[in-house]
């Protein structure tokens, strides 16, 4: 990131706003790819966003016994996709990197490439999703993997409020992870709006405790249009409240309802977040390819987009 854009990050009174996308599948050519991202950044023509956020897709099966619904695909390296991106886009492109299948010696390799031969400046590091995973590098050996290196990258991280709701020490997690370096953090996607509020409001009372500033936290919001999709997010291990499942599914339009759902859900967590001086940002994604959803998801971020601003402005 900028001088600037870093700056921006660490302001309470504004907002950032990021769309999140998955590389193309393994099999895909470059010149497919490119045409991948220009149609994906054709869709993003007439939106005002900040930046992208690509995944690194990783098969979870270990972390449930449930089957996957839908089947797991390899991708086109992450490094490759944001490269592309950032090119074409000229916006700022935050890299997902899944750090347990490899080692410090190889990992520390692949960061080296992504500063030298793609470019990439800003990272999230995602840690195993299996305690009962094989695990080379943990995160916190990731982290340190990254201080050590010469290259300074934007680095952030992920939160989860549904762990913060079996383990009560989210909160905690999210000041190690910043006196490990990260400067945000980006949650999993949000159904369960009081899960969220509590980890926040723990997280904020913490920071106020030990009078530090708060780190951003880029929430996602993904639209939900049938059963399957619905089906998917909770293997990835999304909290979706069983009456906010009905409303959604015995709705006449699924996806307009998700949507409605989202912008309350989010109303709820600004109403009790923003008071504790918490910088808020905003990461919207499809979970599928289907078309309806993808659409849905640009209607979702300027609708979420404009409940967020309209807040910052009355603060």
């Amino acid at each position: 990131m900028t001088l600037a854009q870093q700056q921006r990050f660490a302001a309470s009174t504004q907002g950032v706003y990021f769309f999140g996308t998955t590389p193309p599948k393994g099999s895909t050519d470059d010149m497919q790819m490119d045409e991948i991202a220009t149609k994906l950044l054709q869709r993003l023509e007439n939106v005002d966003y900040d930046g992208l956020i690509v995944y690194d897709i990783q098969d979870e099966s270990s972390r449930t016994d449930k089957p996957r619904p839908f089947p797991f695909i390899g991708t086109r390296d992450p490094r490759e996709y944001s490269a592309l991106l950032a090119q074409k886009s000229e916006h700022t492109v935050i890299t997902y990197k899944s750090v347990s299948q490899r080692d410090r010696a190889s990992f520390d390799q692949w960061l080296n490439q992504a500063w030298n031969d793609y470019g990439v400046r800003n990272l999230v590091l995602v840690g195993s999703p299996s305690a009962d995973a094989q695990i080379k590098l943990s995160l916190h050996d990731a982290y340190q993997t990254l201080a050590e290196t010469a290259h300074k990258f934007s680095l952030g991280g992920v939160t989860i409020a549904e762990r913060h709701a079996c383990k009560g020490n989210e909160h905690k997690r999210l000041v190690d992870k910043s006196d490990s370096g990260c400067d945000f953090f980006i949650s999993q996607a949000v159904y369960n709006a009081p899960a969220t509020i509590k980890l926040l409001q723990e997280y904020g009372e913490l920071c106020q405790q030990q009078n530090r500033q708060p780190s951003r936290v880029i929430l996602t919001f993904t639209p939900c249009g049938s059963a399957k999709t619905l089906e998917f997010m909770e293997w990835l291990g999304i909290s979706v409240p069983a009456e906010t499942a009905d409303t959604i599914l015995q709705s006449d339009t699924p996806l307009m309802q998700s949507i409605r759902i989202c912008q309350r859900n989010l109303e709820q967590i600004l109403d009790a977040c923003l008071p504790l001086g918490i910088p808020v940002g905003l990461n919207i994604e499809s979970l599928t390819n289907r078309k309806e959803e993808i659409e849905a998801s640009i209607r979702l971020f300027k609708l979420l987009k404009g409940t967020l601003e309209e807040r910052l402005a009355a603060c």
